[in-house]
C-alpha cells in the first residue's frame, strides 16, 4: 500500500512555554504531571492506496505519562464530518502507524487506542504563523508565532528527530486552551504550541 500526504500541522499541549518533550525528542519530562496534547493535520493534498484524501482534517488527542518515552499513551482520532467511511479507515491506518510513515515510530508508545470518530472541525492556519482550531462544541485552541525582540522572523525549533511533523517547528504559544476530546480534558493558559508544514509518504 503506497500513500502520500502533505499539508499543515498545528499542536497544543499542556506544557508551559516551549514543550520540553518536543525539543528533547521525548527524553525530558513534561512540565506537569502528564502531557495532554492535541495534534491537528490539515491534508491539503494526499492519496492513500489510490483513494483521494485531500481536504480532510485529522485531529489526534493524546494523554501520556510525564516522561513520554515511557509509553502508556492513550490516543484517539477525530476526522472532519465530510470524511467517508473509506477515508476514515485509511487515514486511521496512517495515523496509527499501521502502514509506515512518521507515526509508525510513535505507535509502540500507544497502549490504548480510543478509536476514530467524526466531528465538526475548523482548522485555520494564517501566513503569519498564527492558527486556530475548533472541534465540536468543547474545544477551542489558538496560537500565535513567537518573535524575537529584534526580528520579524518567527522563532523556530530545528533538528527535531522524533516529531511527526518534521525537524523544524515554528513556536506558537497558546494564550488560552480549552478542550475535551475522546474523554481527555484540559484547560489552561500560556501553553506550548507549534505549527509546521508536513509531508509524508510511504
Amino acid at each position: 500500500m503506497t500513500w502520500e500526504l502533505e499539508g499543515r500541522y498545528v499542536e497544543n499541549c499542556s506544557c508551559e512555554a516551549i514543550c520540553p518533550c518536543t525539543w528533547s525528542n521525548l527524553a525530558r519530562p513534561a512540565t506537569n504531571d502528564d502531557c495532554r496534547a492535541v495534534l491537528a493535520f490539515r491534508v491539503d493534498r494526499g492519496a492513500i492506496d489510490g483513494v483521494e484524501v485531500s481536504g480532510r482534517t485529522v485531529v489526534l488527542a493524546i494523554v501520556t505519562p510525564k516522561l513520554m518515552i515511557e509509553g502508556n499513551w492513550h490516543a484517539g482520532l477525530l476526522m472532519d464530518q465530510d470524511a467517508s467511511d473509506e477515508q476514515i479507515e485509511l487515514l486511521t491506518k496512517v495515523f496509527t502507524g499501521q502502514i509506515g510513515g512518521p507515526m509508525a515510530g510513535l505507535a509502540p508508545l500507544i497502549t490504548e487506542f480510543l478509536g476514530a470518530e467524526r466531528a465538526p472541525i475548523d482548522l485555520d492556519v494564517r501566513p503569519d504563523g498564527g492558527w486556530s482550531l475548533k472541534v465540536g462544541d468543547g474545544t477551542e485552541l489558538a496560537g500565535g508565532a513567537l518573535q524575537g525582540p529584534e526580528s520579524d522572523a518567527p522563532v523556530t525549533l530545528t533538528g527535531i528527530v522524533a516529531h511527526p511533523a518534521g525537524p523544524t517547528l515554528t513556536v506558537t504559544p497558546a494564550p488560552s486552551t480549552r478542550w475535551s476530546l475522546l474523554g481527555i480534558d484540559y484547560a489552561g493558559e500560556d501553553r506550548s504550541g507549534f505549527t509546521a508544514p508536513f509531508s509524508w509518504a510511504a
